[in-house]
């Protein structure tokens, strides 16, 4: 029996998606760097260093026991989260990533004392205790997880703008994945609905180089991940994910783009992991003359930094980020290791939720 109605499609689809998508690129490309004033830069800045910090504590706290289970650091990484987080609206844009989470919520504005917590798996955490390093969680902060399955996130975040459509109520979904989550099957069935049916979404490739262990090259055919939507019509942008500023003027970009009724887009960050792909990984398929040339010239928070003595910003300024810094993240880590575990009760709540 033939079906009668019309196909429901994105408005990307029904009008040609070309022109569209050569506008996205073509604003983008002719001016890549965000004009940010002197405060916001320092803001951009000492948000990157709280990540970098509150990542090295975490460190040695894994080293000393106080840590469970896997952790993944988001050292090096830094410019992504913060340049991306900085442009959305957390009144009612949703985000959700992988495993390597922390510095997402940090760059949201959470807590850093909860943070701690939740990967010490204390009470206080901001997953009572029960999700870890891999499996944060906020309802109020519309930040979804956190999550251990790789390349599951894509196809949440796609479910999370599809109700965001439903609902009318103006909010985007961010959701990041990385360049090995990128070669899995799921990915592409969420391109293609979300494509199809419009979807506020933006897909974020977080590509720092090795997935896991693997070198882009030795496991990608197509190793420009900006273009992996092509075939779904879905516009590209790659960007230097070293650069704060230019992170955040491409999202403002995107943001338009999908906000105003468009439909997808991915963005593939370029960036590099300083550590392993977690706290067990020794990273030895690299060499450490590779680490530490980005570390020398690529440096996010080292080119914020010269940004700033660039415009003329006192060094005494930056200094005292650098010092306030240190301190919040000696208090969490204090906050973390004084606060009690769950009791023993808490293993049969937040199992289900009862719905009529």
């Amino acid at each position: 029996m033939a079906r009668s109605g019309k196909t429901q499609t994105s408005k990307a689809a029904e009008s040609g998606a070309e022109p569209q998508l050569r506008a996205l690129h073509d604003r983008f490309t002719a001016d890549r760097t965000y004009a940010a004033s002197d405060d916001e830069l320092l803001h951009f800045y000492e948000q990157m260093v709280l990540i970098r910090r509150f990542e090295e504590r975490a460190g040695q706290l894994y080293g000393l026991g106080l840590i469970g289970g896997f952790c993944h650091l988001y050292i090096g990484q830094e410019a992504v989260a913060v340049g991306l987080q900085s442009a959305l609206d957390p009144a009612k844009d949703s985000v959700i990533t992988g495993y390597r989470d922390h510095g997402h919520m940090l760059a949201y504005g959470i807590d850093p004392k909860v943070i701690m917590a939740e990967l010490t798996g204390r009470a206080a955490g901001i997953s009572r205790g029960k999700g870890g390093s891999m499996h944060m969680f906020s309802v109020d902060h519309k930040f979804y997880g956190g999550h251990g399955i790789v390349g599951a996130q894509v196809s949440l975040g796609t479910g999370l703008a599809f109700a965001h459509k439903y609902r009318e109520d103006g909010g985007v979904c961010v959701a990041y994945f990385g360049d090995g989550a990128a070669n899995q099957g799921q990915v592409y069935e969420s391109f293609n609905m979300a494509a199809l049916w419009g979807l506020p979404v933006i897909y974020v490739i977080e590509n720092n180089q090795y997935a896991m262990g693997t070198a882009v090259a030795r496991s990608s055919a197509e190793t420009h991940f900006h273009r992996r939507g092509t075939a779904f019509r879905i516009p590209g942008m790659q960007v230097n994910g070293m650069d704060v500023l230019e992170v955040r003027q491409a999202a403002n970009v995107a943001l338009d783009y999908v906000r105003a009724g468009n439909g997808p887009v991915l963005m593939e960050l370029n960036t590099y992991r300083y550590r392993g792909h977690s706290m067990s990984d020794p990273a030895k398929y690299r060499t450490r003359e590779e680490v530490q040339e980005v570390r020398e010239h690529r440096d996010p928070i080292d080119h914020a930094k010269a940004e700033l003595l660039k415009r003329g910003v006192a060094e005494e300024r930056i200094k005292e980020i650098d010092k306030r810094i240190r301190q919040t993240v000696t208090e969490s880590a204090d906050f973390a290791e004084s606060s009690p575990e769950p009791e023993l009760a808490e293993l049969h709540t937040d199992v289900l939720v009862e719905s009529y």
